[in-house]
């Protein structure tokens, strides 16, 4: 596939992906203020394209995006399962989690994400507010506090529990499949209340030995 001049997918691939990703009612309430016609507008596209890179399944050659040799390895041994635990890896190590967002970098919020998802793994059976897992993350790690300075907008508490909300519940667990994060207040063009619940994949890709 021939990149745009700016190095990214083309348009019509992207519109094309879009469609299957999100199906015609997402697609067309994801769309009606404006079209995709970049592939930055179709955030989940753009972002899974820079972890494939990240991680050395997918590469330019010759003016071309093609599947990088340890992706046709993995594929040709294993199949298209044996792709997850690579964009799993290249996502939380090496991808910039703050990429996407205007929030300060905060690295520790990525650096935890292990510990996120034992979270998930022990409280997510049961649908539980978004609130719950923001509080134990801030039970754990109040330190993280103090990488923020004061702003007359907002204080470094409210805005480490958006950017935690955002960048681990929202664009990794859910991203990844490992959980659902469903709006309460889904009627609002910016939801702030969630309704998170782990997903049957993330007991099947993570597994936590507690040493005793």
């Amino acid at each position: 596939m021939k990149p745009t001049a700016k190095g990214n997918l083309p348009q019509k691939f992207c519109r094309e992906a879009a469609l299957h990703y999100w199906g015609e009612e997402t697609y067309r309430r994801n769309t009606r203020f404006a079209g995709i016609n970049r592939e930055e507008d179709f955030a989940e596209m753009h972002v899974g394209r820079l972890t494939a890179q990240l991680g050395g399944l997918v590469r330019k050659y010759k003016g071309r995006f093609i599947l990088g040799r340890d992706c046709r390895n993995l594929l040709f041994k294993d199949g298209s399962a044996a792709i997850y635990p690579r964009l799993f890896q290249s996502y939380t190590t090496r991808f910039n989690w703050g990429y996407r967002d205007r929030y300060p970098q905060i690295p520790f919020i990525q650096q935890s994400f292990l510990f996120s998802l034992y979270l998930l793994s022990r409280y997510g059976s049961e649908p539980r507010p978004h609130s719950f897992y923001e509080d134990c993350f801030l039970q754990a790690f109040p330190m993280v506090l103090n990488d923020l300075e004061p702003a007359s907008f907002s204080t470094p508490e409210q805005r480490i529990r958006s950017c935690y909300t955002v960048r681990t519940l929202i664009r990794f667990a859910e991203f990844f499949g490992l959980a659902t994060v469903e709006p309460v207040d889904a009627e609002k063009l910016f939801p702030s209340k969630y309704r998170v619940r782990k997903s049957p994949l993330l007991d099947q890709a993570v597994r936590f030995h507690v040493k005793v």
